[in-house]
């Protein structure tokens, strides 16, 4: 065990579709009348899809991503880069 930091790099070379996916889930679970917000953090801490709506096919593509590809594109958003 070290002391130093551990320095993650995560390469996202499918940012554009990521980011299409989570707009077209939000779009879905809004539709079925879910707080997607709760739904979305439900299936990032958990990895149950069952928390995303099968709606559109959203539940299908959500699981195309990865739970960090999703994380990774939502901090970018959130922080503007």
């Amino acid at each position: 065990m070290t002391d130093g930091t551990m320095k993650f790099k995560f390469e996202n070379d499918r940012a554009e579709e990521t980011s299409q996916i989570i707009h077209e889930v939000y779009q879905a679970l809004t539709e079925k009348g879910y707080n997607p917000i709760d739904q979305m953090v439900g299936y990032i801490l958990s990895g149950d899809p069952t928390y995303i709506t099968s709606h559109n096919n959203a539940r299908g593509m959500i699981r195309r991503l990865e739970r960090d590809e999703l994380l990774e594109e939502l901090l970018k958003s959130y922080l503007g880069k």
